[in-house]
C-alpha cells in the first residue's frame, strides 16, 4: 500500500486526501490548528467541508515530522504564499515523490510552486509533481465525476501519484508539461477576479465568456513565452479548471471578485470570508512574471489595479473594452 502525506488540511487538500484513501492509499494529514486535526481524526472536515464524511482511516496531526516519516507522496496543500516559510520548517523524506496542489506564482520571486519546492525542499525536479485541472473540492468530496491532470518531467513520478489517487469518480490524467499545467492553474484564479467583479456588477453571459475567453489567450502567451506548449492550454488544465472557477459559486476567487463587484472593498471581503482566493496575491506575481518576460496580460493588470485601489470594477471593464482594436489571436 503506497502512502501518503497531506500537507494541508484546507478544502482541496482534504478533498484530495479522501480521493487518494478512497483509492486504497494510507493517508496522514498535517495540519497546524487543533480544531482542524480534531475534525479530521472524527472523519470530517466541518470547517472546509461541511457535511461530509471522510473515508475511514484518514488520521491527522499538527506534528509535521511524525505526517512526513515514511511517506512515499508528499502532497502539498497549504496557501501558495506560504509555501517557502512551511518548507524551511520541514524535513521532506529523501526518497519521496512530492506533489503540488498549490495553484499560484510565488509574491517577490514570481517563481512557479515547483521551482519553490526544488529550491527550498531540495527535491529533484524528477521528483516534483502538480496537480491541476477543474477540482472544485466539495464536487469531489461528495464523489462527483471529475477529471484532473498530474504532471512531472518524470513518467514515473506522474503515474506514481496518479495511479495513488485514481478512483471511479476522480480520474488523472498524466502529462510533461509542468510549465504550462502550473500557469494554467495560477492564471486562472485572476481571471475568475475578473468573471466575478462582472457578475456583481450585473453583466450578462456575453461579457463572461469575453473575459474568459480573453483571459486563456493571456495564458497561453504567458506559458508560450515560458516554454509550455499551447495544446496544455485547451485542456483539463487550461480551459477546463478556467470554466470552472469562473463559472462555479464554489469557486472562491470567482466568489471574491462578485463581492467587489457588487461595492465591497478588498478589505471587507477578506473580512467576511475564511478561505483563501489565490488570485488576490497572485495577481501581482503573475504580472510581475509577465512584465519580466515581455508579455502583454491586460486582464491580470486591471484585475491588479483593482485590488490595489487603483480602479473600481467599473473602470476594469472600461478599460479592457476601451484598448485598442487588434487580431483576435494577438
Amino acid at each position: 500500500m503506497t502512502t501518503a502525506a497531506v500537507m494541508g488540511t484546507g478544502s482541496w487538500g482534504t478533498a484530495f486526501a479522501a480521493a487518494l484513501a478512497d483509492a486504497g492509499t494510507s493517508v496522514l494529514m498535517w495540519g497546524r490548528r487543533e480544531g482542524s486535526v480534531a475534525q479530521i481524526n472524527a472523519g470530517c472536515n466541518e470547517d472546509y467541508l461541511p457535511g461530509i464524511e471522510l473515508p475511514r482511516g484518514i488520521r491527522a496531526s499538527t506534528d509535521p515530522a511524525q505526517v512526513l516519516a515514511g511517506a512515499e507522496i508528499v502532497v502539498l496543500a497549504v496557501p501558495s504564499q506560504t509555501l517557502r516559510a512551511n518548507l524551511a520548517g520541514w524535513s521532506l523524506p529523501e526518497r519521496a515523490v512530492v506533489a503540488s496542489l498549490m495553484k499560484g506564482v510565488e509574491l517577490g520571486t514570481a517563481m512557479r510552486m515547483s521551482e519553490v519546492i526544488t529550491q527550498v525542499g531540495g527535491v529533484p525536479v524528477e521528483r516534483v509533481v502538480v496537480v491541476s485541472g477543474p477540482n472544485l473540492a466539495q464536487e469531489i468530496a461528495r464523489r462527483q465525476p471529475a477529471a484532473s491532470v498530474v504532471a512531472s518531467i518524470d513518467p514515473d513520478s506522474a503515474e506514481l501519484v496518479a495511479a495513488a489517487c485514481a478512483t471511479p469518480y476522480f480520474r488523472p490524467y498524466t502529462n510533461a508539461d509542468v510549465v504550462g499545467i502550473e500557469l494554467g492553474g495560477a492564471v486562472k484564479n485572476v481571471v475568475a477576479l475578473a468573471v466575478g467583479m462582472a457578475d456583481g456588477m450585473g453583466m450578462g453571459d456575453n461579457t463572461k465568456a469575453s473575459i474568459i475567453t480573453r483571459g486563456l489567450a493571456e495564458t497561453a502567451r504567458l506559458g508560450v513565452r515560458l516554454g509550455a506548449e499551447s495544446s496544455t492550454f485547451m485542456g483539463l488544465a487550461g480551459v477546463g479548471d478556467l470554466i470552472a472557477t469562473c463559472m462555479s459559486p464554489l469557486s472562491r476567487n470567482r466568489t471574491f471578485g462578485e463581492n467587489l463587484g457588487k461595492g465591497m472593498t478588498v478589505a471587507e471581503v477578506i473580512a467576511a470570508t475564511r478561505q483563501t482566493a489565490e488570485g488576490v496575491k497572485s495577481c501581482h506575481s503573475v504580472l510581475d512574471l509577465a512584465r519580466a518576460h515581455g508579455v502583454e496580460m491586460p486582464i491580470a493588470e486591471a484585475v491588479a489595479s483593482v485590488i490595489d485601489g487603483d480602479r473600481t470594477p467599473e473602470e476594469l471593464v472600461d478599460l479592457l473594452m476601451s484598448r485598442v482594436r487588434k487580431h483576435e489571436r494577438t
